[in-house]
C-alpha cells in the first residue's frame, strides 16, 4: 500500500510540490484513505452481462455535451495513469494504443479475478470506498468496500409523464427512477404502490430503508437535483396523504402537488433513517445531460431540512461538496448534522484550485470535510479505475497545498495539520458512519 501512495504522489510532478511541507506530505503518504462517494464496477467474468447497477441514473448512454477539458482523452495526464495501472507504454493516445490499453486492462482483470476491485483500491492508495450503486456485486466486498443505495425511487410513487415531458433528460432520468421503484416494490411482494400513503409508508419505504441497512448500508443516496430543485420543505401528513390517494389510481398530479408528496416523503425517509443510524447523501454539483438545473443544486436549498428539530439524529452528507457554492458550504457546516466531500472536484479541479476549496473548509471545521473520489464508469479507457485514480493523486496534493500554506501562515502547527490530514483522508468517515 505504501508503495502505491507514494506513486500516486511521486507521479504527480507538479511545480509546488517542493514546497509541501514533509510532515504533511509523509502524513499524507501513510494515511489508508476512505472513499465517501465512487460508482465502482463489480468483477464480471467473461462471457457474463455487463454490470447494469453502477448507478440508479446512468449517464453513459445519454446525448451530452464534452465535459471539462480534464475529463477529455486529449488530457496529457491520461498516459501518466495508464502508465501506472496497465503498464502502458507510449507517450501518445492513437487508436491503435488505446487498443492495447484495453487489452492490458482485460488482462490485469483476468489475472486479479474479482480480486480486481480491491487491487484498483490499492494503486489509488484507498483502504475503503463507499459503493453508491443499486446493489452490490462481486469483488465489492466489505470492509473494502461499503454500500450506499439510492432513495430518489421512493419520491416518486405517481405518474411520472409530466416530468417525463419537460425534456430528454428529465424523460431519461424519471424513467430510470420507474425501474427502480418497481425493484423496491418486487423486494416487499408488491406489484403497485399501495392504495394510501400510510399504507406506502409502512409496507415499502421503511421495510425498504430497513433492508438496506440489514444488508449493510452506511448512507442513503438522493440525485434529486437531477429531478428537481433541492428546496425540500416541511408538509403535513394530511396534505400529503390527500396528493398521494388522489393520484395513485391514475391521473397525473400536478408539479405542485406532487413536489408536496415529495417533500413529505424526503423528511420521512430523512427521518427514518436518523432512527437506522444511516447518514442521507444527496448530490450538489452539476451533473451530466444538457438540461441540469445548476441553480437547483445549490445546498443552500437544503436548510429547511438541516434545522428541522426532527432531523437533528441525520446526519447529511453534501456530495461532491456543492460547486460552485463552494463558499456557501462552508457556512453550512455550521449545522451540527451537515457534512460535505469534494469528490469529483478533484477530477475537474486541479490541485491549485481544489486546495483554495479546501482551505475555505479546512479554516472553518475541519471534521467536516470527507475525501472522496466519485470514481465513475465510462469508456474502458476512461473508466472508474482512471478516473479515481486522477481523483485520488489530485486530492492528496491540494490536502497537501491547503495544510503546508495554512502552517506558513501560522493558522495551525505542523502537528495539527498532520492530523486534519489524517481527519480529512480517514478519521472523519470513521467516526461519521461508525467504521472499525
Amino acid at each position: 500500500m505504501r508503495s502505491a501512495v507514494l506513486l500516486l504522489i511521486a507521479a504527480a510532478a507538479w511545480p509546488a510540490a517542493a514546497q509541501v511541507d514533509p510532515l504533511i506530505a509523509g502524513v499524507i503518504d501513510a494515511t489508508k484513505a476512505i472513499d465517501n462517494h465512487a460508482h465502482p464496477l463489480k468483477y464480471v467474468a467473461p462471457g457474463q452481462p455487463r454490470d447494469e447497477d453502477y448507478d440508479q441514473l446512468p449517464c453513459d448512454a445519454m446525448e451530452t455535451g464534452p465535459g471539462p477539458s480534464r475529463s477529455r482523452i486529449e488530457n496529457p495526464e491520461w498516459i501518466g495513469v495508464w502508465r501506472a495501472l496497465y503498464g502502458y507504454k507510449y507517450q501518445d493516445a492513437t487508436p491503435e494504443h488505446i487498443k492495447e490499453l484495453v487489452a492490458a486492462k482485460e488482462a490485469a482483470k483476468r489475472e486479479h479475478g474479482a480480486d480486481y476491485p480491491a487491487w484498483v483500491l490499492d494503486k489509488m492508495g484507498i483502504g475503503t470506498m463507499l459503493a453508491n450503486r443499486v446493489a452490490m456485486g462481486p469483488g465489492l466486498n466489505t470492509p473494502r468496500f461499503r454500500w450506499v443505495p439510492f432513495g430518489d425511487a421512493l419520491l416518486v410513487p405517481l405518474n411520472n409523464d409530466g416530468g417525463k415531458r419537460k425534456n430528454t433528460d428529465y424523460k431519461w432520468f424519471y424513467e430510470h427512477a420507474g425501474i427502480l421503484l418497481k425493484r423496491y416494490l418486487a423486494d416487499v411482494h408488491l406489484s403497485a404502490a399501495p392504495e394510501s400513503l400510510a399504507e406506502y409508508l409502512a409496507q415499502v419505504v421503511t421495510p425498504t430503508l430497513e433492508r438496506q441497512k440489514r444488508e449493510g448500508a452506511v448512507a442513503l443516496k438522493f440525485e434529486a437535483a437531477y429531478l428537481r430543485p433541492l428546496d425540500f420543505e416541511p408538509v403535513l401528513e394530511s396534505e400529503a396523504s390527500r396528493i398521494y390517494a388522489k393520484f395513485v389510481r391514475g391521473g397525473e398530479p400536478p408539479e405542485s402537488e406532487y413536489r408536496t408528496l415529495q417533500n413529505y416523503l424526503f423528511f420521512y425517509i430523512a427521518r427514518e433513517e436518523g432512527r437506522l443510524g444511516v447518514a442521507i447523501h444527496f448530490h450538489s454539483m452539476p451533473g451530466c445531460g444538457d438540461y441540469f438545473n445548476q441553480r437547483g443544486a445549490n445546498p443552500m436549498l437544503m436548510e429547511a431540512a438541516f434545522n428541522d428539530p426532527a432531523l437533528r439524529k441525520t446526519n447529511f452528507v453534501i456530495i461532491h461538496g456543492g460547486w460552485p457554492y463552494t463558499k456557501e458550504v462552508a457556512g453550512l457546516f455550521q449545522h451540527p448534522n451537515v457534512y460535505a466531500d469534494f469528490s469529483l472536484q478533484d477530477f475537474f479541479l486541479y490541485p491549485r484550485a481544489l486546495a483554495a476549496v479546501l482551505r475555505d473548509w479546512l479554516e472553518a471545521y475541519p471534521e467536516k470535510v470527507l475525501f472522496g473520489t466519485d470514481a465513475s464508469t465510462g469508456p474502458p479507457e476512461l473508466d472508474w479505475e482512471q478516473s479515481g485514480y486522477i481523483a485520488a493523486r489530485t486530492a492528496r496534493q491540494a490536502l497537501a497545498a491547503a495544510l503546508t500554506g495554512m502552517v506558513n501562515d501560522g493558522e495551525v502547527t505542523r502537528e495539527r495539520a498532520a492530523e486534519i490530514a489524517r481527519m480529512v483522508l480517514r478519521e472523519n468517515a470513521v467516526k461519521l458512519y461508525g467504521l472499525k
